[in-house]
Order: structure tokens, then sequence, then C-alpha cells
């Protein structure tokens, strides 16, 4: 079963060689770290995608492990190889999703998330009766009786990870930059932002057209394909991504500008993912180069707006798919630094994902709240007043770990921003919300 992008994929033979089995990837691993099963590490499941090529089969024992792999890609950043791990990962689970009959509650589950998640109107539909629950103290009420996490923990995490519901105000078409125009950008809103962090999206807009861009927001964009791409959904991920391909060519822009991680992290591998594609392959490659994470862009161009003061020690958290996928590390660590009053702290064992990654979370309830009691753990010792990243997934998961942290010790949750929100609040000259 070699590596085939047109039809059923499998693991690269030339990319599973590439692995010497050293083990320095293996304290970077959070399913290793968790449990320290040699198959739940990357090492072994690039074994185990061996012996798929080797047998030709799929087992019921190779997929649970494979599926139980985060897809941080903290080993790739960690291996002295150059292993593609977020390679082989993602062709693996395309070739399980194609070949591995899985059970029917496990496609009823997936079915529901992937019906939902990157529909933006789906998700946004959502809002009202989430709203309505927070509210009324019913979410917090069905939380105490545990019935959910009895009956269906997958649930009762889609439950406790949905954050509070705020307004939300519609974005503009387009935006001009204020004072000497200095690029022109679209902005992808994204599904999971778009509907349950509205406040980022904003933000954005506003750091950006402070900064000297004109910003396009093209209307009826669609999923990027991230959670696809990385749930072996190789079809609709390149569905999608055409999608994206063609709305932003139509929007004439220089860049494109992502504030989510995972979003980012695919967009930036669209070349990879429509090679094979004759009528999208060059222009995915090209788009490809535009993109650039909001972090990145701002630190490419510069500030020329003023900075107010803002009275905060941040901790900073490094979204995997931003940090190991796209290297973007120091970028918004400078831009945080250069705002007057912010201290920057850093969290021990940085490199252990929190949990979320992506959809996990939702499938694998169990190992993302044990990665996220242990994120938060370090979080909290680094005695910040604010935790800041850069990916939806990760505000949610981390949020939803404090709060659980919170009420263990009876004080109150730590404040969470996206790295936008504080540069906004620095240009905007007022406090951090």
């Amino acid at each position: 079963m070699t590596a085939d992008r047109t039809g059923t994929r499998g693991p690269d033979p030339a990319l599973v060689d590439d692995c010497v089995h050293c083990g320095f990837c293996l304290p970077t691993c959070p399913t290793y770290v968790l449990w320290g099963e040699e198959m739940d590490s990357p090492r072994g499941r690039i074994h185990l995608m061996q012996q798929s090529i080797d047998t030709g089969q799929v087992t019921d024992a190779m997929s649970q492990h494979w599926d139980a792999c985060l897809g941080c890609m903290a080993c790739v950043t960690a291996c002295p190889s150059g292993v593609q791990y977020d390679r082989l990962i993602e062709q693996t689970r395309a070739l399980v999703e194609h070949e591995h009959e899985r059970s029917r509650s496990e496609r009823a589950l997936r079915g529901l998330i992937f019906a939902t998640f990157p529909y933006s109107r789906r998700l946004r539909l959502l809002r009202g009766p989430l709203r309505v629950a927070q509210r009324t103290g019913l979410d917090r009420a069905l939380r105490r009786t545990g019935l959910l996490d009895r009956l269906a923990p997958s649930l009762a995490a889609m439950e406790r990870l949905a954050p509070r519901i705020g307004r939300a105000d519609a974005l503009p078409e387009r935006a001009t930059a204020r004072g000497e125009r200095r690029a022109v950008v679209g902005l992808l809103t994204g599904c999971v932002q778009g509907a349950f962090f509205p406040g980022v999206n904003a933000a954005t807009v506003r750091v950006l057209t402070a900064e000297g861009c004109d910003v396009v927001i093209p209307p009826g964009q669609g999923c990027c394909g991230a959670l696809s791409v990385h749930n072996g959904r190789d079809e609709e991920a390149r569905a999608f991504a055409r999608g994206v391909v063609d709305t932003f060519d139509r929007a004439g822009v220089d860049q494109v500008v992502v504030n989510a991680a995972g979003c980012g992290s695919a967009m930036k591998e669209y070349a990879d993912l429509l090679a094979d594609d004759p009528a999208y392959a060059q222009r995915a490659q090209i788009f490809a180069g535009r993109v650039r994470d909001v972090a990145e862009l701002l630190d490419e161009l510069g500030p020329v707006a003023p900075r107010h003061p803002v009275e905060a020690v941040v901790a900073y958290h490094d979204a995997c798919h931003l940090a190991h996928a796209q290297g973007v590390r120091m970028q918004p660590r400078r831009l945080l630094e250069a705002i007057p009053g912010v201290e920057l702290r850093e969290i021990p064992e940085p490199e252990l994902c929190c949990g979320s990654a992506g959809v996990y979370n939702l499938l694998n309830p169990e190992p993302a709240r044990e990665l996220g009691k242990r994120k938060a753990a370090n979080i909290v010792a680094t005695g910040a007043d604010v935790l800041v990243t850069a990916n939806p997934g990760c505000l949610m998961q981390v949020a939803a770990s404090l709060e659980a942290a919170a009420r263990r010790q009876g004080g109150r949750p730590m404040r969470l921003a996206h790295t936008v929100e504080v540069i906004d609040a620095a240009i905007q000259g007022r406090p951090l919300s």
C-alpha cells in the first residue's frame, strides 16, 4: 500500500524508511508521555505503518494507535533525521478512512462532527441555544448531574468546551487602511473562529487596518479543509481547498491572513494537497505562498500604530499548528513583548499539546482531558494573569481545563485572549477584557 495521492493513500515507504527509531521523539509525544506505550509513540506508529505496507492490512489495533495520535507534530520538530511524520500520519489516516470499517457509534460521531464543524452557517445556528443554556444556567446544571459524561462522553466534551457566547457584530466586506496603505490582504474568518470567537476576527480587522492594511473579507467563504485533511477525509479536504482558492483569487489580495493556527497550517499545504489536480496545482502553489498567520504578517510589516500600555503578566501558549507546523514561534512573542506593560512568561513543557488537536478532544475525550489538566497546571505555575494563544481550539480546550482547575482549587479561572486581542487592546488604549 504505497502513497497514491489520486486514490487510496497509504504511508509512503520512502518516508517510513527515514525513521531510524532513535527515540528523540518520545519525550515530546503527548500520548507516549501519558501512557509510556511504544505503539503510542511516533516511532511505534511508524513501525505499524511499515507493517501495513508489508501485510497490506489495516487491523483494529493499528487503527486504534493511529487514532490516538493527536497530530500535534511536536515529533517533527524534535526529529534529528527530518522524518516527515506529519505527511505520514495524514496518508495513513486517509488509508484508514478508505479501508477500515469503524463501529456504528464511531461512524455516527464522526458523521455528526464533520456535518457540523466545517460549516460556519450550521455552527452559527448553535449560538442561540448555547447562549440560552449559558444564561439560564442549564449548562452548569447538566454538568453537575454527570449524566452526559456517563451516557455520551463526546457530547459532554462538546458541552464543556463551548465558549461563552457573546454578541457577534457583522464584519464589513472591506475595511480601509488607516494612514498610508501598506498591503491589501484577505481575511479567512474561519468556521469555529467566526461562529464562537467573532471578537477575534473583529480585533484582527482593527489591528490590520491600524497597521496600514486594506482588509478584504469575501462573503460566503467556506471551510479551509483543515479538520478534514487532518482526519483522513482527503477528497472532502480537496473540495474545501478548491473553494477557498477560488474565493481569494477572485478577491484580488496580496496575501491571505489567518488567525487560526490549524487553518493556516492546512492552507500553507494546499500545494501538496492539490498537487495532482491539473486545474488547481499551480494556483494552489501560488496561493499557499501568500498565506500568512496574522502574527507572522504583523511581524513582517513592523508596527506603525502606537501601542498604549497593557498591564498584564502573560503566559504564551504555542498552538501546535503554529509552532510545529508553521514554524511561527518568535513572531507572536516579539509582538507581545513590544507592548508596554506586558510581562511575558514561558510555560513549562511547552512542546506538549493541550489536548485540543482539532476534534481530537471530541473523539478522544479522556486523554484530551488528561493533557488539558497537565497543561492547565503548567500554565497556573507561571503565575500569569492572562493566557494568550493563537487558535480557537486551544482557547476552548485550555479555558475548560483552567476552569476545572479553578473549581478544584476554589479560585477564579485565568483570563484568556488571542494574541491579536492583546495587540488590539494596546492600539485602542483600553484594558484587556
